[in-house]
């Protein structure tokens, strides 16, 4: 199966880094993925190392590339764009922001082109067919993430670096603050993870939450903001610990871990397993090539 991959970002967020994980994957199975990226990406540079067949994003060579691919398969807004003005082949949308679908003529358009949708979560999901999908044209496939070595727990309670405003970093710093204990923004969450002993994600926005799914492959007790898709991979208390956008509330989530090791202990079992069970990469892998095959098959 040759699949023609698109992706427009220029930093390695989330979502790349499904992406890779994606085209990994395939290629494994005997797959023949091709990455369009633009050249100066780090999603780029990592495919190419990994031995992916990546090209540069070229609107005059899209067409030409999705002819020659079985499916067209798109990860984010501005390449959904690019792609709806050819159809050459099946397009497939992954989508993982839970933003309202936009409601002019052009989004309308663009969004009536793709012939399936990928939600990361049940709650895209519903925000799609909010926007008019059709709910017969979405699958929910969640993310998936690799099996970390279990965390020691011997470091830090750590944040991601971001500087995205609909991110908390300065709420969770003024949690820390209050509580007079150190959070440490991380920008290598896999290297991080490793001896960190809380995660703390803070959203006003969220599809899913990968970097939830990959604290949680390590074993780490998650605190967690309770929005969008991110109660789909945590239930409160279980195996993790959702909680208000509130300083408040994420520095008594916090003081709660610290002051019950056993507890912080217990979640962070609970969620290893869960990702084991349900968010591995190979799962994801596995469900998107089965909806490929099914859609080739109503060609």
């Amino acid at each position: 199966m040759r699949t023609l991959h698109i992706d427009a970002g220029r930093e390695m967020r989330g979502g790349q880094w499904q992406v890779l994980r994606l085209l990994r994957g395939l290629a494994a199975q005997g797959d023949r993925p091709v990455l369009m990226a633009r050249e100066d990406s780090p999603l780029f540079r990592l495919a190419k190392e990994t031995g992916i067949d990546a090209r540069r994003l070229s609107v005059l060579a899209l067409p030409q590339l999705a002819r020659q691919s079985d499916l067209v398969h798109v990860h984010d807004a501005r390449s959904h764009a690019f792609a709806s003005l050819f159809r050459r082949a099946p397009l497939v949308v992954s989508r993982r922001v839970a933003f309202p679908v936009g409601a002019d003529i052009l989004s309308r358009r663009k969004y009536a082109r793709a012939t399936h949708y990928i939600a990361v979560s049940r709650y895209v999901a519903a925000v799609l067919v909010g926007g008019g999908v059709p709910e017969a044209k979405i699958t929910v496939i969640p993310d998936g993430v690799p099996l970390l070595p279990l965390s020691d727990r011997t470091g830090p309670v750590i944040t991601p670096a971001s500087n995205d405003p609909l991110k908390g970093v300065r709420l969770v710093l003024e949690a820390a603050r209050r509580l007079r204990i150190q959070v440490v923004p991380s920008g290598d969450l896999e290297r991080d993870l490793t001896t960190a002993s809380i995660f703390i994600y803070v959203s006003h926005t969220e599809g899913l939450g990968s970097a939830v799914l990959l604290a949680m492959s390590a074993g780490i007790p998650v605190v967690a903001s309770s929005v969008g898709g991110i109660p789909e991979a945590i239930r409160d208390r279980e195996d993790g610990l959702l909680v208000k956008n509130e300083p408040a509330a994420i520095a008594a989530a916090i003081r709660e871990l610290v002051d019950d090791p056993a507890f912080a202990r217990q979640l962070g079992a609970r969620a290893r397993q869960k990702i084991e069970m349900q968010f591995t990469e190979d799962l994801m892998v596995e469900r998107t090539r089965g909806l490929y095959r099914k859609l080739l098959d109503h060609v």
